[in-house]
């Protein structure tokens, strides 16, 4: 969808960056980078918001309109890899690195995981290199990936959602407990995350 889309873009422009000489369509190319990708981020993350700021203001000055919104809901992750494309596109822009031509090195470059969730956006000199070696099955590797899944599953599920139901309910009313059950929660929280 959404990030295969921006993917393709970038991944085009940034081979099309590369074999351009001209200033002028190198900007060219590198404006329809940013309006993709920004345009996206922002009809995606910010259009219902404003049309229903747009609809209150108009109500609070006596002359209500419903525009309704579109209820469009927010694509998890289209900061990260919007940033995390551009990066890609605008290294290239200032020839700081050449085009990667394997989609499927630049998709993980784009997807990757960890970083998906924890940031930062991550340069992609630093990245791709590691997703450019050849790519071999190896038992050994994928008994290891699914221990640490399992481990990180395991954690999530058993520890933290347990420590979730003790930090939520304190939380929930902290004026109702005592500082050591405050002081509890906040250590099990800690967990929690």
């Amino acid at each position: 969808g959404l990030v295969g889309f921006s993917a393709l873009v970038d991944y085009v422009v940034g081979l099309r960056l590369f074999r351009t000489a001209g200033s002028g369509r190198r900007k060219l190319w590198l404006a329809l980078s940013l309006t993709s990708n920004l345009g996206l981020l922002g009809f995606f993350k910010y259009f219902d918001f404003f049309l229903a700021s747009f609809n209150e203001a108009f109500t609070l000055l006596g002359r209500p309109l419903d525009f309704g919104t579109l209820g469009i809901g927010l694509r998890v992750g289209i900061s990260f890899y919007t940033f995390q494309t551009l990066s890609y596109t605008i290294d290239i822009y200032r020839r700081q690195l050449e085009p990667v031509r394997d989609p499927v090195a630049f998709g993980a470059f784009i997807l990757f995981f960890p970083q998906l969730v924890a940031g930062p956006i991550e340069r992609a000199a630093n990245l791709l290199p590691q997703f450019m070696g050849p790519r071999t099955f190896s038992i050994g590797k994928a008994r290891d990936g699914l221990r640490q899944v399992l481990w990180g599953l395991f954690k999530k599920v058993v520890i933290a959602d347990t420590c979730a139901q003790y930090v939520n309910l304190v939380y929930a009313d902290p004026e109702a407990h005592a500082g050591s059950t405050l002081l509890l929660a906040t250590v099990l929280f800690a967990f929690q995350i």
